[in-house]
C-alpha cells in the first residue's frame, strides 16, 4: 500500500503546511479548498516564506522550483481526489462539517484511497462511521506549524486496518516527520497531557497560589522551554486552549474541567498580561503541580495503551520542544518524588485523577522507566533487520546510554540471524556526533572507558556475519561517521553532511576514525578530513569513496531496502564467506588473502545451499536458500 499521491482538503494555515511537508518529501500533492481563490491563498502561504529563504541564501532556487512543481491547485473536489492514494482533511474543528466532508470523500475517492483527518479534538471512529471504508480511515494529527514541526501522531481507529496505519505511518516518515503511533483516544497522546498542563497553570492563578509571571517562570525552568503556558496561549489563541480543554472535559470527566479564569479570559477577548514580578519562593510549588499533572496523565496514557513510553516522551520533546519528556523527567527527579507530586493531585481529585499503578510500582522498587534510544524492527519474515537511532531531539547524539542500548540491540540481531542489516537515524540526522556535555565531564580514565565501550560496540557491528548497510539520512559527524564506517555499504542522502570535527574540540577521533577512514578512502584524504576537522557533503563523499551511493532524501530508505533485499535473496552462508574473505583478506598480503578465500569457498561446497543454488541454476528456477 505505497502512497505516492496526496490530496489536502483545506488550504488554510494548517492545510497549506501539510501540503508543503508532503511536497518536500517528494509526493505529488493536490491542494483543494472551497474556491480557486482560497486555494491560491494557500499556495501563496507556501511560496512566500520559501522565496524569502531563497533570497537569504538558505534554500537553492532549484529546490523551491522542484517543490512547487509537485503542488497542484484544484478547487474541484472530485477532480482533486480522483487519483489520490491519501486524502487528508484539514478543515476547521467542527464535527458535523468534518463528517459531511468524509461522507462526500467516501463517494468521490477511489476505493484504494486512504482517508485521513487532521483533527485534534474528535475521534477517528466518528469520522470513519460515515464512510463505507472504516478500515481505510486514519488520523494524521500534525502540529503547528505543520511544515516545520516534526511531530506527527498517527492515530489508528478501532476499525482501521494495520496495513492502513502502516501505510500512513510510512508516508509521514517519508514526508520528514517523526511519527508516533496512538490509539483513538481523547486528545490522542500529546494534547492529553499538554492541554491540562495549560489548564493547571490557570487553576494555580485562580487559586492565588502564585502570580502569573511566577507561574510562567516556574514552567519555563521546570520544563526547559522558552515560552510558558500563558505566553503560549497568547501566541496560539486563548480560545483554542479553552476549546481543547472543554473537549477533554466532555470525554474524560471532572479533572479536565476548564479553569474558571480560562473561561473568563476568553470572555474578555484579550490576551494574558505577562508583566509583573516573579516570586521565586513559590516556583517549587508551581513546578510540582505542573509536573504532577503531566506525570500522572503520561502514566495513564501508557496504562490505557494509548501510547508507548517512548512515543509519549517523543511527543513532548519533538512536538512541544520540551527539554525532556515526562518519563525522562521522572527518571531524573526520581520515581518516589514523581509519585509524591502525582499523589498530591490524586488525593485532591480522587477517581477523577486516579493514581497510576505503574508509577506506584516504580516508586516502590525505586526503579527508573526504560526509555530505549535504539530500536530494532525485523522485516521480510526476519531476513532483514532495521536498527534506528531514536534520539531525534538530540540529533541522535551518542553517549553511554545509546551505546549500551545499541549493544543490547546488536545482541538481538545476532540471535535473529538476519541476512542483511540496515542502520539509520530518526529525524534529520544519522548521528550528529557525541553528546558533548557528557564527554566534557570525562577525565583520562573516563575517556579511556568511554572509547573502549564505543570501539567494542562498533567492532560488534563490523563483525556481524551478514552485510551491514548504513542509510545516512543527515548529519554523520564525529562518532556518527565512525559508526557508519563500521558498516559494509554506506548510502547517503543528498542532504547528508559527513565529517570528523574532533580536533576542533581539542581531541581526535577515538571510535576508529583514524583507522577505518584511511582504509576506506586512502591515507591522504583521510588526513585532510581529520587534521582540518573537515565536513564534506554527499557529492564529495561519493567522489572520494567515502560513501557508495547518493540518493534523494525521500528515496534513501527504499534504495537501502532494495539493496538489502537483493543481498537477502542470495545464499547467506556464501555472502557471509565473501564478507569474511574481503574483510580479513584485505588486511593481509595478497597471498594470504587468496588462501583465506580459497578455504572459505571450499567449505561452502559442504553446504545444502550450494546444492540448492546449483540445482536451481540447472533447473532454471529461483533458488530457495536456507542458510545451511
Amino acid at each position: 500500500m505505497a502512497i505516492q499521491t496526496v490530496t489536502v482538503v483545506g488550504a488554510g494555515n494548517m492545510g497549506s503546511g501539510i501540503a508543503q511537508a508532503f511536497a518536500s518529501g517528494g509526493f505529488k500533492v493536490t491542494l483543494n479548498d472551497v474556491s480557486a481563490e482560497a486555494v491560491a491563498k494557500g499556495l501563496e502561504r507556501i511560496r512566500k516564506p520559501l522565496e524569502k529563504r531563497v533570497a537569504e541564501g538558505k534554500m537553492p532556487q532549484a529546490d523551491l522550483d522542484a517543490l512547487l512543481s509537485r503542488l497542484t491547485p484544484q478547487p474541484d473536489l472530485k477532480a482533486a481526489v480522483a487519483d489520490a492514494d491519501l486524502v487528508i482533511e484539514a478543515v476547521f474543528e467542527d464535527l458535523k462539517v468534518k463528517q459531511e466532508l468524509f461522507a462526500k470523500l467516501d463517494g468521490l475517492a477511489p476505493a484504494k484511497t486512504l482517508l485521513a483527518t487532521n483533527t485534534s479534538s474528535f475521534y477517528v471512529k466518528d469520522l470513519a462511521a460515515v464512510t463505507k471504508r472504516a478500515d481505510r480511515v486514519v488520523g494524521l494529527h500534525f502540529f503547528f506549524p505543520a511544515a516545520v514541526n516534526k511531530l506527527l501522531e498517527v492515530v489508528k481507529g478501532p476499525a482501521t486496518s494495520q496495513a492502513s496505519a502502516d501505510a500512513a505511518y510510512a508516508a509521514g516518515k517519508k514526508a520528514g516527520k517523526s511519527c508516533v503511533a496512538t490509539a483513538d483516544a481523547p486528545g490522542f497522546a500529546v494534547n492529553r497531557f499538554f492541554v491540562p498542563w495549560i489548564n493547571e497553570a490557570c487553576r494555580l492563578l485562580d487559586e492565588g497560589a502564585a502570580t502569573l509571571p511566577t507561574i510562567e517562570a516556574a514552567a519555563k525552568e521546570a520544563f526547559g522551554i522558552t515560552m510558558g503556558p500563558f505566553e503560549l496561549m497568547n501566541v496560539t489563541g486563548v480560545p483554542i486552549s479553552l476549546h481543547a480543554q472543554s473537549t477533554l472535559h466532555k470525554q474524560l470527566g471532572a479533572f479536565y474541567e476548564p479553569a474558571k479564569g480560562l473561561k473568563a479570559q476568553v470572555d474578555k477577548k484579550a490576551n494574558w498580561d505577562l508583566a509583573g514580578p516573579v516570586e521565586d519562593a513559590k516556583k517549587p510549588l508551581v513546578a510540582a503541580r505542573l509536573r504532577g499533572v503531566v506525570f500522572g496523565i503520561a502514566c495513564h496514557l501508557v496504562e490505557e495503551k494509548v501510547c508507548t513510553l517512548r512515543d509519549t516522551d517523543r511527543g513532548a520533546t519533538i512536538g512541544l520542544r520540551w527539554a525532556a519528556g515526562p518519563f525522562a523527567m521522572m527518571n531524573k527527579l526520581g520515581a518516589k518524588q514523581a509519585l509524591a507530586e502525582v499523589k498530591a493531585l490524586s488525593d485532591k481529585w480522587g477517581k477523577a485523577f486516579a493514581m497510576p499503578m505503574t508509577l506506584a510500582e516504580h516508586a516502590a522498587a525505586n526503579k527508573a522507566w526504560h526509555l530505549p534510544t535504539v530500536t530494532l524492527e525485523m522485516l521480510d519474515g526476519g531476513h532483514l533487520a532495521l536498527v534506528t537511532f531514536d534520539r531525534p531531539e538530540a540529533l541522535n547524539a551518542l553517549n553511554e546510554t545509546v551505546l549500551h542500548d545499541l549493544d543490547a540491540v546488536l545482541a538481538n540481531v545476532e540471535k535473529a540471524k538476519p541476512r542483511a542489516v540496515i542502520l539509520t537515524g530518526e529525524g534529520k540526522a544519522f548521528i550528529a556526533g557525541a553528546d558533548i556535555p557528557t564527554m566534557r565531564a570525562h577525565d583520562v580514565a573516563g575517556a579511556r572507558a568511554y572509547t573502549a565501550l564505543g570501539n567494542r560496540v562498533l567492532d560488534r557491528i563490523a563483525a556481524l556475519p551478514c552485510p551491514v548497510l548504513m542509510a545516512i539520512n543527515g548529519f554523520a559527524l564525529g562518532g556518527g561517521l565512525e559508526l557508519a564506517l563500521a558498516g559494509d555499504l554506506l548510502y547517503a542522502s543528498e542532504k547528508a553532511q559527513l565529517g570528523l570535527p574532533e580536533v576542533g574540540l581539542g581531541i581526535h577521533p577515538g571510535f576508529g576514525g583514524t583507522q577505518r577512514l584511511p582504509r576506506r578512502i586512502g591515507i591522504g584524504k583521510a588526513k585532510e578530513i581529520v587534521y582540518a576537522g573537515k565536513t564534506v557533503g554527499a557529492k564529495e563523499a561519493l567522489a572520494i569513496g567515502l560513501v557508495d551511493g547518493v540518493v534523494a532524501p525521500d528515496a534513501l530508505m527504499d534504495h537501502c531496502l532494495a539493496v538489502a533485499r537483493a543481498i537477502a535473496s542470495k545464499a547467506p552462508l556464501a555472502v557471509a564467506g565473501a564478507k569474511t574473505s574481503m574483510d580479513h583478506g584485505t588486511e593481509t598480503g595478497l597471498a594470504a588473502g587468496l588462501r583465506i578465500e580459497q578455504e572459505s569457498v571450499a567449505l561452502l561446497f559442504a553446504t545444502k545451499d550450494k546444492d540448492e543454488g546449483m540445482d536451481a541454476f540447472l533447473q532454471k528456477r529461483a533458488a530457495q536458500f536456507q542458510g545451511r
